[in-house]
C-alpha cells in the first residue's frame, strides 16, 4: 500500500472531512498516521476541534494520529528569505541589490506560491520517517496539480541551467589562465552545488510521488464538479500520476417512504437527479468510485467524522 496518500479536488467539494475520516481509517488499521493540511483555510482544526501548526502535533481523542497545518504564505516568505541568504553570500553587494528587486517581483507571481509549497511538501515526505502513512488534505485543484507537476519540469529546467553554469565556468577559466593548467572552478562552485541539490530534491519527490503515492478526487454530484474533475484527470494522466478512485461527497439524502409533501418531493427529485449524476461519472471517468457520503446536517466532527469514515471504501493495509 503507497505511503503517501493525496485526496485533492476544487475548493469547498468537503476535501479535509474526507482526508480526516481517511486518517482515522488508518489509525484503526494500526498505522501510525500524520494528516498534513495544505490548504489555506484549515478547516481540520475545526474537524478536531482543536489548534495545529506548522509541527506535527498529536490530536488528543485518538491515538496515533497527529496533524499539521502548512502555511502557504508564511512558506513564501521563508522560501524568498532562504533563497535571499544564500544570495548574499554568493554574489556581490551590486548583483545582490538587483537580485533583491528581481525576488521582490518574483514573490508577487502566482507560480511563488507553488514552488514555496513544494519545498515544504518535500520536507514533509522526506522527514515522516516516524508514519507509517501520510494523509495529505491538499489545496485546491488548480493549484495541487501545478505543484504535482513540478518535479519533472523544474528537473528538465535545473539540468539546461547547470549546463550553462559548465560552460560559463569553462569559459571563463580559458579566459583567465589562457594555456596554462586550468584551476578546476567547476568542483568547488556553490551555485552547482546548490543546483545539484535542488535536482537531488526534484528526483525524490518524482520518485515518491510515482512510486509511493496514492491520489484520490473528491467531488460533489454536480455538473461544474464533474467538469472539474475531469479536466484533473487529464492533467495527473498526463504527469504520470494516477487516481486511484473517486470519492463522491455531499449526496442528498432520500427521504423516508411515508414522507409527504412539497419537502419530500424536493428532496426525491433531487435524489434521482444526484443518481443521474452518479451514473454518468461512474460512466465517463475512469477511475472507480470508491466511496459516496451523504450530507450530514451538522458539521462533520467527532461521532459524526467517524461515520464518514464508515463509509469510506478506501483500503488500508500496512
Amino acid at each position: 500500500m503507497s505511503r503517501f496518500t493525496f485526496f485533492g479536488g476544487k475548493g469547498g467539494v468537503g476535501k479535509t472531512t474526507v482526508s480526516s475520516a481517511y486518517a482515522l481509517e488508518c489509525i484503526d488499521a494500526d498505522l501510525e498516521t500524520l494528516l498534513v493540511s495544505t490548504d489555506p483555510a484549515h478547516s481540520t482544526a475545526d474537524v478536531f476541534d482543536e489548534e495545529f501548526g506548522d509541527e506535527p502535533r498529536p490530536v488528543e481523542r485518538y491515538d496515533g494520529l497527529s496533524v499539521m497545518e502548512i502555511d502557504p504564505e508564511r512558506e513564501v516568505q521563508d522560501h524568498f528569505q532562504e533563497l535571499r541568504r544564500q544570495l548574499d553570500a554568493q554574489l556581490s553587494a551590486t548583483m545582490v541589490n538587483e537580485v533583491e528587486l528581481q525576488l521582490e517581483m518574483a514573490h508577487q507571481t502566482p507560480g511563488a506560491y507553488e514552488a514555496a509549497l513544494f519545498d515544504r511538501f518535500v520536507d514533509v515526505m522526506a522527514t515522516a520517517d516516524d508514519y507509517d502513512r501520510v494523509v495529505f488534505d491538499t489545496s485546491p485543484t488548480g493549484s495541487t496539480l501545478r505543484l504535482l507537476a513540478l518535479p519533472d519540469l523544474l528537473e528538465r529546467w535545473i539540468d539546461r541551467l547547470m549546463d550553462k553554469r559548465k560552460r560559463s565556468i569553462d569559459l571563463y577559466e580559458k579566459a583567465a589562465i589562457g594555456d596554462r593548467e586550468p584551476r578546476r572552478v567547476m568542483e568547488g562552485d556553490p551555485i552547482l552545488a546548490r543546483l545539484q541539490e535542488r535536482k537531488e530534491r526534484f528526483e525524490f519527490a518524482g520518485k515518491m510521488l510515482r512510486g509511493n503515492a496514492a491520489f484520490y478526487l473528491v467531488l460533489n454530484p454536480d455538473d461544474l464538479s464533474i467538469q472539474e474533475t475531469a479536466r484533473s484527470l487529464e492533467t495527473l494522466t498526463e504527469a504520470n500520476l494516477p487516481v486511484c478512485g473517486l470519492v463522491v461527497n455531499r449526496l442528498t439524502p432520500e427521504p423516508e417512504p411515508h414522507e409527504e409533501g412539497r419537502g419530500a418531493r424536493y428532496l426525491r427529485d433531487r435524489v434521482g437527479t444526484e443518481r443521474d449524476r452518479l451514473e454518468r461519472i461512474e460512466r465517463e471517468l475512469e477511475p472507480p468510485v470508491v466511496a459516496t457520503i451523504e450530507t450530514r446536517v451538522e458539521e462533520v466532527r467527532g461521532n459524526l467524522l467517524e461515520d464518514v469514515a464508515d463509509d469510506l471504501e478506501i483500503a488500508v493495509s500496512s
